[in-house]
């Protein structure tokens, strides 16, 4: 394919809004930021040159997966891919992005205390990081760590993931505006991180993701691709075998 945002132009089958609009804290200068799911047409990996895996674009602050890619990256509890499939604020739904959708069960487990936890404490580092040197973190990152170590507790207590923030926008925005010193949030970060500790021995949430239902959803979407480029050939080729029967 020449342009690979025809891809999301022509096969997405799932697209919503992510990030602070999702998450229930956006402001009046935030982005929008967009979020989807391709399903490359099979015959395309009939060929040397395979699909991409994610694609850029079309639209600004857009980034679309191929379906295939994007149930890997969930399989092993991404955080961002996660929260994708949890946003309640979804723009673009077709069949298979509802069977997407259904599956959201399947691709939750222990490993998300796991991946959240590597997660956060990366962005915890940074944040030390930002206090040594400028003497104060950045607060937007601060705000967002504490959202998502709250949204891993809650995950792990509960077995469902939920990214709204609800009741706890005003003081979160508290700290993107830097109205909450830096003690305290590390001290709400330390607090959460042992919550997140505490609800793995007891959590709902299986050991390891149902990777058998998702890869029998895999290969009925592609069959489903393949049998429909098939049809489509056939249409073509039909049309042309009357053109060449009227010409005649």
């Amino acid at each position: 394919m020449d342009n690979p945002q025809d891809l999301v132009r022509d096969h997405t089958i799932y697209a919503c809004v992510m990030g602070s609009r999702a998450f229930g804290l956006a402001t009046d200068d935030s982005d929008t930021d967009r979020r989807g799911v391709f399903l490359a047409p099979t015959p395309l990996y009939w060929r040397f040159e395979k699909p991409p895996t994610h694609v850029e674009g079309p639209a600004d602050e857009q980034f679309s997966w191929e379906l295939e890619r994007f149930c890997a990256l969930a399989l092993r509890a991404n955080p961002n891919i996660l929260e994708c499939l949890h946003s309640p604020l979804v723009e673009h739904l077709t069949d298979t992005g509802r069977e997407l959708l259904a599956l959201r069960g399947a691709f939750l487990s222990r490993r998300a205390h796991e991946t959240f936890a590597a997660y956060a404490l990366s962005q915890r580092k940074k944040l030390d990081a930002d206090v040594r040197t400028s003497g104060a973190p950045r607060w937007k990152h601060a705000m967002h760590l504490l959202r998502l170590l709250t949204s891993c507790r809650d995950l792990l207590r509960t077995g469902e993931l939920r990214i709204d923030v609800g009741d706890l926008r005003e003081p979160l925005l508290a700290v993107k505006r830097g109205e909450v010193p830096w003690p305290e949030v590390e001290s709400r970060m330390t607090r959460l991180a042992a919550e997140c500790e505490a609800a793995t021995a007891r959590t709902p949430l299986p050991p390891e993701p149902d990777h058998r239902r998702v890869e029998d959803f895999l290969y009925r979407a592609r069959r489903a691709s393949a049998a429909q480029a098939h049809a489509d050939d056939q249409a073509v080729q039909g049309v042309a075998g009357g053109v060449r029967a009227r010409q005649g």
